[in-house]
């Protein structure tokens, strides 16, 4: 019996037009823009202003792909949206999005791994379709992390910004599409080195947990960094051994946006050089779930079809992961 696959037939995107730069930056907290860049290699990084959550971007991200793709929302059998700042705990922000695209005929719902989140949620979508009772999948992977940033805190404003990405995922009978995957979890380690302490049911929002700043994200930067470094280099050599690739295999090692010093342990790690990594930290920072297909996107018209790419992932948890995958287009 052939082997169905799910391949990546399309990437969508959005980004909000403004613009936080490391000199605006300098002016609300004690930094400087050397200070940023040495550290983390950001620049600048997008801002989505007024009263609009997470799923205004990824209604956006998915009616791109679906455009691009000249694929209509009444197709679409699935959406999982990956994202750590949900418009509210319920409904799921995947509803809100497939209601706002029209993607009537689609059950939908959210995954929640931090900056694992899109790597997660792309090998789950992958599943539904080598079942062969779904044919079409879009996964988005989008947050509006200034929501939840403490402009007070040059540990992680700097950092983060929002933006949000999509890919199509289609049936295929090739050998292309999602290939292999590798996902792991640390919840001894991770839960308190990055978090947002306040907001769940352990501790519900109340004066106390709003004066005391409790529903900012929160991180142990030296520890993350740690187990970031190892953690996704691990998991990016083990995916290439499992799948025997060689560095000359790699088109491209595409990795979540969150440190540059990390990205370059990672590449390191596999023997890749600069020109195979996919960046783009200093443009729009770490957009949590969105990096990797915001990477997608941008460099989308460089990647042919049968190119190997590696994905792979590090976030709050800790959780983190590489997906193998051969382009389809």
């Amino acid at each position: 019996m052939t082997k169905l696959r799910a391949a990546i037939t399309g990437v969508g995107k959005f980004l909000p037009d403004y613009i936080l730069d490391n000199k605006e930056l300098e002016e609300l907290v004690d930094t400087n823009d050397a200070w940023i860049m040495e550290r983390t290699g950001i620049k600048e990084r997008r801002i989505l202003k007024g009263e609009k959550g997470t799923s205004y971007m990824g209604v956006r991200a998915v009616k791109d792909v679906l455009e691009k793709t000249n694929t209509s929302p009444e197709e679409i059998d699935l959406i999982i949206c990956a994202t750590v700042t949900p418009d509210m705990l319920f409904p799921a922000t995947a509803n809100i999005i497939a209601g706002q695209v029209g993607a009537v005929n689609a059950f939908s719902y959210d995954v929640l791994a931090a900056c694992s989140g899109f790597v997660y949620a792309l090998s789950t979508a992958s599943q539904f379709i080598e079942t062969g009772k779904y044919k079409k999948v879009v996964v988005v992977g989008a947050d509006k992390m200034s929501s939840i940033v403490d402009y007070t805190d040059r540990t992680t404003c700097v950092l983060f910004g929002d933006g949000a990405g999509a890919v199509l995922l289609e049936a295929t009978t090739e050998e292309e599409g999602i290939m292999d995957f590798v996902l792991k979890t640390d919840g001894v380690n991770g839960p308190d080195a990055l978090k947002m302490p306040a907001g769940g049911s352990l501790k519900p929002a109340s004066v106390e947990t709003v004066m005391a700043k409790e529903h900012f994200a929160k991180q142990d930067g030296r520890t993350v960094f740690k187990y970031a470094v190892t953690a996704m280099a691990d998991v990016a050599a083990e995916i290439m051994d499992r799948n025997k690739l060689s560095s000359d295999d790699v088109a491209y090692l595409v990795p979540h946006q969150a440190n540059k010093r990390i990205i370059d342990a990672t590449a390191r790690r596999m023997g890749v050089g600069e020109e195979k990594v996919m960046m783009n930290i200093e443009r729009y920072g770490n957009t949590t779930a969105a990096t990797i297909p915001l990477c997608l996107n941008d460099y989308e018209n460089k990647l042919n079809k049968g190119d190997n790419i590696v994905l792979a992932a590090f976030g709050g948890g800790f959780t983190w992961g590489s997906v193998y995958v051969k382009w389809a287009y």
